[in-house]
């Protein structure tokens, strides 16, 4: 365990929260956890230049944040125990389900939050009651306001729409499937013990699709196998990795799951690269059947042109591999790779997120 500990500026039910929990835990790295109130949100993003969470302070008083680039950090930087893959294709294979965890699913576990009158209900009520409890307003009128501003934000402002949501629904269970027969084999998605891929994975399930009620109760029905393996991640520490074979690559059997994120995520991040490219407001793709149109977004363009960069990094027999197994061609455009789409950075933090 690291002597000082961390300050992890969050909340509890956030889906980007409970993912940098998991890890800084099964790492071993000391941290106290505050949940924010908008007093801390608000200083959060004065010293760190961006309005999100959560938000990581060092025992050095340095801020970091997006839990991609801080688990990056802390895998460069502490050794044990090692989460990241041992060959250079694992490695790349990691992060694309890293990515394509935190991105390609933020759409469903949000639309399960936020567009049924249960969930939406109980979890407008939970942020009213914690992020905004310093604001000077009676708890129903922060519930109201809070709901009516996460399902414009999140499901209007996200292009979902009363014929796109079957699409929506569909996403989630072909996820549930395509992960039920994994984590029936084995504890995590590459072995033993986890890597990068399982903490981006955890984001969504933990605090949406294990805990809000009706993406819990399919979980429940279809999948226990995933929902035992949302509960054993949250449960490991550094003492019950201690005999767990590191990992090296990605096992054959998550060739499905590999081969659907080719099918669907992946075009869609091409034409938002695109369209941030050509500075395009906003990008259309088509994802289960459905039919999306959203803001481009000049964050998930700099993940996708990292994730390519990372590619160019493998040796031609790995490149190969790798594109069979996501039966999708990355291909190396020079001109493509060579676009800065992210806003200027300030303060001392480590990259841009969205809100959670």
């Amino acid at each position: 365990m690291t002597e000082q500990p961390y300050t992890l500026y969050g909340l509890k039910l956030s889906y980007f929260t409970g993912k940098l929990e998991a890890y800084l835990r099964a790492k071993g790295i000391a941290f106290k956890f505050v949940e924010m109130k908008l007093a801390d949100f608000q200083r959060c993003a004065r010293e760190t230049g961006v309005a999100q969470m959560p938000q990581l302070l060092t025992p050095q008083g340095a801020w970091l944040t997006d839990t991609t680039a801080i688990i990056a950090h802390f895998e460069d930087h502490v050794a044990e125990p090692r989460f990241r893959p041992s060959t250079a294709s694992g490695v790349f294979l990691s992060r694309l389900l890293e990515d394509a965890f935190d991105e390609w699913l933020w759409r469903p576990a949000l639309y399960y939050r936020w567009a049924f009158a249960e969930d939406s209900r109980l979890m407008g009520r939970q942020i009213a009651r914690t992020l905004l409890r310093d604001l000077p307003a009676p708890l129903w009128l922060r519930s109201f306001w809070i709901t009516k501003r996460q399902q414009f934000e999140y499901l209007r402002g996200d292009g979902v729409t009363r014929e796109n949501s079957p699409a929506i629904e569909r996403h989630y269970l072909i996820l549930l499937d395509l992960l039920e027969p994994v984590f029936a084999a084995r504890p995590f998605l590459f072995g033993d013990r986890p890597c990068e891929a399982d903490f981006g994975l955890f984001g969504p399930m933990f605090r949406h699709f294990s805990h809000d009620p009706t993406p819990a109760a399919i979980l429940r029905e279809r999948a226990p196998n995933v929902l035992r393996w949302t509960a054993d991640l949250w449960a490991t520490t550094p003492d019950n990795l201690a005999s767990a074979t590191p990992v090296a690559g990605a096992p054959a059997d998550l060739d499905p799951l590999l081969h659907c994120i080719g099918a669907d995520y992946l075009p869609y991040l091409k034409a938002n690269l695109e369209a941030v490219a050509n500075k395009a407001p906003r990008v259309r793709f088509e994802s289960f059947g459905g039919q999306f149109e959203i803001p481009a977004s000049p964050y998930r363009a700099d993940g996708w042109l990292n994730l390519c960069r990372q590619f160019a990094a493998l040796s031609k027999a790995e490149q190969s591999k790798v594109s069979a197994r996501i039966g999708f061609e990355i291909k190396l455009d020079g001109k493509a790779l060579d676009v800065n789409p992210s806003p200027p950075t300030k303060g001392r933090r480590i990259a841009n997120r969205h809100w959670q």
